[in-house]
């Protein structure tokens, strides 16, 4: 055998071998990542729920999802541990700047506006069909129900 036919598996090979280790180092980050949770601390699950930590166990957490109602999740649904001004701009809208957003009105009647009085009436582009010479003027043909 000679080199040139092992060249594929040896490829081959080496992209798993870069892979895994990829793999690993993410496992690794994600885990230092839920090592860092707190009680108090914001997170945001893998379900994409926020909540604030209040308990850390050793395979689960106890987040409060609203005020006074907590829940049990595993350490491994934790997505993301969020920095306290992050989790804050996201829940409870502190820190943002609305001053450059355009205001949305609260009901769709605001956004249509009355015609003007002195406007012309729209005009009704709908095609209307004519009856032909010799189709009858009702528009029933022979044969179709209530025809005479």
């Amino acid at each position: 055998m000679s080199l040139i036919s092992l060249l594929p598996f040896i490829v081959i090979i080496g992209a798993m071998f870069l892979m895994t280790r990829n793999a690993k180092k993410k496992q690794a980050q994600a885990a230092q990542m839920r090592d860092q949770m707190t009680p108090g601390t914001g997170i945001r699950t893998i379900g994409g729920m926020y909540a604030t930590v209040k308990e850390v166990g050793d395979d689960t957490v106890t987040l409060e999802v609203a005020p006074g109602v907590h829940a049990i999740y595993a350490k491994n649904a934790i997505g993301a541990v969020l920095e306290d001004a992050e989790y804050n701009r996201i829940v409870h809208g502190i820190g943002e700047d609305l001053s450059d957003s355009p205001v949305v009105p609260d009901d769709a009647s605001s956004l249509t506006e009355a015609p003007a009085e002195d406007e012309a009436p729209k005009l009704d582009l709908g095609k209307k069909d004519e009856p032909k010479k010799d189709e009858p003027k009702d528009g029933k043909a022979d044969g179709e129900a209530d025809a005479k």
